[in-house]
């Protein structure tokens, strides 16, 4: 992990969403429940408070792994827990890898160690402490057969980006130099260096999670808001109201 290397503010983002669109991006959850109800209440109260034609929540991947609510979170998420807007739940890497481990068992000594034993057990599934002597088919079969159809369907439909006018998002980022209609799905979700050092006009102002920073990051180029729930217990949402940028934590 790479918390806490970049967590600084340079010239700020000038983009805008469309006419009468507020949109709100939420950051990796990780498995924490209850930090993403606390800050779909808080959103829900500034719905209320602020005027919109249209309101538009991205969720921005990595709703599973390292916390021990995964089930309960992906649960959560299918209730459509903010009523009154439009939901876009991106693909996150680590649900990516889960997918992954189901159709290749190979995948699961590497996602196991990154969070994944924790959403296992979410699940019901036991899984040993030593997760490389972990018998991978017999975990896979395990996790396929506790997996409700309705989550593997949910995380087989979801989207890499989505746009909003000036701001586009993804997991990761995006790769500097690339068309973002032409983007490696792969960078979209496990991009870094690349990216995150990148002084590029990428197009759009690219808002994005999956590199942890103590607070949020506003760049001209991107928005960072992950800002490691699993570790910190902070989990952020960044509002884009026209031209206009603010944060929200639980």
């Amino acid at each position: 992990m790479v918390f806490g290397l970049f967590g600084r503010r340079a010239k700020a983002p000038h983009a805008s969403t469309p006419d009468g669109t507020v949109v709100y991006a939420i950051g990796d959850v990780h498995g924490h429940l209850t930090l993403l109800r606390r800050l779909e209440a808080q959103i829900a109260e500034d719905m209320a408070a602020r005027p919109a034609a249209r309101r538009v929540v991205v969720y921005l991947g990595d709703y599973v792994d390292r916390g021990p609510d995964s089930r309960a979170v992906i649960d959560h998420l299918l209730t459509a827990p903010l009523p009154d807007c439009e939901c876009v739940h991106l693909l996150g890497n680590h649900e990516q890898w889960l997918l992954r481990f189901l159709d290749d068992p190979a995948a699961g000594s590497a996602w196991l160690r990154n969070g994944g034993r924790e959403t296992l057990i979410s699940y019901g599934v036991s899984v040993p402490m030593q997760v490389q002597t972990a018998p991978m088919d017999a975990l896979q079969a395990a996790f396929s057969n506790a997996l409700p159809g309705a989550h593997r369907r949910f995380f087989e439909r979801m989207p890499r980006s989505h746009r909003e006018g000036g701001y586009f998002f993804a997991h990761a980022g995006v790769r500097p130099g690339v068309p973002l209609d032409a983007q490696d799905p792969n960078d979209l979700l496990w991009i870094r260096e690349e990216f995150l050092y990148a002084d590029a006009d990428f197009g759009a102002v690219v808002v994005h999670g999956h590199t942890p920073t103590h607070t949020p990051e506003e760049h001209h180029n991107r928005i960072g808001i992950d800002t490691g729930a699993f570790m910190s217990g902070l989990l952020t949402a960044v509002i884009l109201d026209g031209g206009k940028v603010s944060f929200l934590h639980s």
